[in-house]
């Protein structure tokens, strides 16, 4: 595993700011990319996960999950800033309730890396900063539903948080006794590795409760032997590793491909855990794929893999009360 003599933070701060730098640096036309669509959401990507991408390759499967395109500024209908009505289900400030025994705490509002098709991408997170009221009022509202047995830790990037502040978030939910399990909902450990340290990993050993932790990854191209060696750390500190992916055209829309990731997960002591239908989100309509497509493919990535490693396919419908399973 590589050992930098930089900080987490410094090394996120020296991350890509602009497609034109990105595109510049992998020695692509500058037309790649769109400044509308900059605009619109931000370049951010660390320079670990651009080093994973083929340079002179504008079909790069790393560098579509990253790059502003034109398409992002197409009207399409049916493509909304909420697509999964979180603002219905946004119960205080930071805290999002919509299955019956668990809950999401919004930790951050800022992610390592910008996916163009997050769901996301235009959540209100000023209006969900977790002060030290809005954690209270979380706190209160917990023990108010003690059918809540487990909290999400999301964001943006629940991991962009300091270790003390994590720290201190941790050891309040853990005065909650009705809490069985921790989650964990991040791609730090893919695009950061760096912030994986040894004081964050003895901060997520004190949860001495269930945890879980699931990754984002959806090519196997983003996993490397430092991907692997951090995945091994985090299991030793207690870790019960999952993975959920997005269907994305153009990235991981092939059956070998995913048969790759799960392997590739595998390896690295990750179950495949969800794939994911593409969440209608304004700007992401270009990543999405047919549902006979989908079909076909599912079947296929099933007719390779022994079940254990064929994640679920589901999609994610406002007012549900569970993830709706695809078949």
């Amino acid at each position: 595993m590589r050992v930098s003599h930089m900080s987490w933070q410094r090394i996120l701060a020296q991350g890509f700011r602009s497609a034109g730098e990105l595109t510049s640096f992998l020695n692509l036309p500058q037309s790649c990319a769109s400044i509308d669509a900059e605009q619109q959401f931000k370049t951010r990507v660390p320079r670990g996960f651009v080093a994973r991408m083929q340079p002179n390759n504008p079909n790069d499967p790393l560098l579509l999950q990253v790059l502003a395109q034109a398409a992002e500024t197409n009207v399409v209908d049916a493509y909304v800033l909420d697509p999964l009505a979180e603002s219905q289900t946004n119960k205080h400030q930071g805290l999002i309730h919509k299955y019956h025994n668990r809950v999401l705490i919004t930790l951050a509002g800022a992610c390592a890396i910008h996916c163009r098709y997050c769901f996301r991408r235009h959540f209100p997170y000023q209006q969900n900063r977790l002060d030290g009221q809005a954690f209270s009022n979380i706190l209160t509202y917990i023990k108010a539903h003690p059918e809540i047995d487990e909290v999400i830790l999301s964001g943006g990037d629940p991991l962009l948080v300091g270790n003390s502040m994590l720290q201190s978030v941790m050891q309040q939910l853990k005065e909650l006794t009705q809490l069985r399990t921790l989650r964990f909902h991040t791609r730090i450990p893919v695009v950061l590795p760096e912030r994986i340290d040894e004081e964050f990993l003895q901060v997520l050993q004190s949860w001495s409760r269930h945890k879980v932790m699931v990754l984002h990854i959806n090519h196997p191209q983003e996993i490397n032997e430092e991907i692997q060696a951090i995945c091994l750390l985090l299991k030793q500190a207690g870790c019960v590793l999952l993975s959920q992916s997005v269907l994305l055209k153009g990235v991981n829309d092939c059956a070998d491909t995913l048969a790759r990731l799960s392997m590739s997960l595998f390896d690295c002591g990750i179950l495949p855990y969800y794939l994911h239908k593409l969440d209608k989100v304004v700007g992401a309509a270009h990543f999405d794929l047919s549902s006979a497509t989908i079909s076909a493919l599912y079947q296929q990535l099933q007719a390779r893999l022994p079940g254990y490693l064929v994640p679920r396919l589901v999609q994610e419908l406002p007012g549900k009360h569970s993830k709706t399973l695809i078949v």
